[in-house]
């Protein structure tokens, strides 16, 4: 699975990268809509001016009722931004996301999440949808959330990150944490995989070109127990720190 993540994000990467132009964009405010406590469907929970654009469903915690995992976009024309005079896409589509759990019941879904951070809006145009080759999934009674980031200009790195959660009570736990790094113009390779119920730490380091890798085994950064609203931004989120800005 690693080589083919690595195989797919150098194979997105192989236009060259120009240098980035300094575009001031005026992205617009975002007020968030409060969501109903409860609906009959998934659709139940899409506010006016909002859109359902992924849905996954699995049991996460353990009463037999399937739940689910929901990624809600709003679609307001407002927020997709002129960029005709810049590098990078036109058209750039900022709308934001909500990530949202909902719990099964005998009828019904009731509410569990609602987070406007982990996803975080598209607001660079020489940057890809950070969605683009990722998304949600649920197996095993847990779930995760993979996101991708490759721009066309200023940087030569990409990767995918992919969060796993796992439903505690009320609680919704981060339990893993796995990033891999693909830097384009030298083929290097850079990996970090956190397990939180273990407390150990994976970095690895390599070559696009070769299947032998260098792994050091560490202790993580203790952090306690963290919740998925504990993140904020998740592409900017760094396991390796003791603290993360807030």
């Amino acid at each position: 699975m690693r080589r083919l993540i690595m195989f797919a994000l150098v194979i997105a990467g192989l236009a060259p990268m120009v240098p980035a132009a300094a575009t001031e964009l005026a992205i617009p405010p975002v007020d968030y809509p409060r969501l109903v406590r409860t609906a009959a469907t998934a659709e139940g929970f899409v506010p006016a001016g909002w859109k359902l654009e992924a849905r996954e469903a699995g049991d996460l915690n353990g009463d037999g009722i399937a739940d689910l995992v929901l990624v809600l976009r709003q679609d307001a024309p407002r927020n997709v931004v002129d960029n005709s005079g810049g590098l990078g896409t036109r058209r750039l589509d900022t709308n934001p996301r909500i990530l949202v759990v909902a719990f099964g019941q005998a009828s019904g879904f009731r509410l569990a999440l609602e987070n406007h951070q982990l996803i975080p809006r598209t607001e660079d145009p020489v940057a890809d949808d950070y969605l683009d080759g990722g998304g949600i999934t649920v197996a095993g009674g847990s779930f995760k959330l993979a996101m991708r980031s490759f721009m066309s200009a200023g940087s030569w790195e990409m990767f995918v990150v992919t969060y796993t959660f796992k439903v505690r009570g009320e609680r919704i736990d981060l339990i893993g944490y796995d990033r891999i790094t693909v830097v384009r113009n030298s083929g290097e390779t850079r990996g970090v995989s956190v397990n939180y119920l273990t407390g150990r730490m994976k970095l690895t380091t390599g070559t696009i070109s070769s299947d032998a890798e260098r792994a050091v085994w560490r202790a993580a950064p203790r952090r306690g127990t963290m919740t998925l609203d504990q993140i904020g931004d998740g592409m900017a989120f760094d396991p390796q720190a003791e603290r993360n800005p807030e």
